[in-house]
């Protein structure tokens, strides 16, 4: 799976499958906080699935990864040091 990465945590996941797309915002609480937007789309704790026929709404992606910036935020990690 492909993922962006924020500080050295995982930010957003992307995997393609033979009938849909998949984003994985690695975290529950984020996809909970959009879930009233997503109602068109399949969703389970930390996935969601999508067609290129029905894309996902820019803005509820947007919150999502904002809600998971800052909980990659509030634990304070800090950047892993490339040798």
């Amino acid at each position: 799976m492909a993922a962006l990465m924020y500080k050295s945590s995982p930010l957003l996941g992307f995997r393609a499958a033979k009938n849909h797309l998949s984003i994985f915002p690695f975290s529950s609480e984020a996809v909970d906080a959009v879930r009233d937007q997503l109602r068109a789309f399949h969703l389970s704790k930390g996935t969601v699935r999508f067609t290129t026929e029905t894309p996902l709404p820019e803005q509820a992606v947007h919150e999502m990864l904002r809600h998971r910036v800052a909980e990659i935020d509030e634990r304070g990690i800090a950047p892993k040091r490339r040798p």
